[in-house]
């Protein structure tokens, strides 16, 4: 959703030269037929292997940070 809707706003609210709202709505109506008309599904490159892999680095960076933190002197 975060995708279509980055879509909506460089292509069709942007720039923002509206006189009413009649005409946001002819506009989004437009855009919605001729997107749904063409669209193709994102092709994701960031799998959910690649996810538990990050997790799994991300753990190992917060316990070795917790670790060397503890590990100074209080100052």
């Amino acid at each position: 959703m975060e995708i279509y809707f980055s879509v909506v706003q460089r292509k069709v609210v942007s720039p923002s030269d509206f006189t009413d709202l009649t005409q946001v709505g002819d506009r989004l109506r437009g855009f919605e037929d001729r997107y749904n008309a063409t669209a193709q599904p994102f092709q994701r490159k960031f799998t959910t292997s690649d996810l538990d892999d990050l997790l799994a680095r991300l753990d190992r960076h917060t316990a070795d940070h917790q670790e060397k933190s503890s590990a100074e002197p209080a100052a």
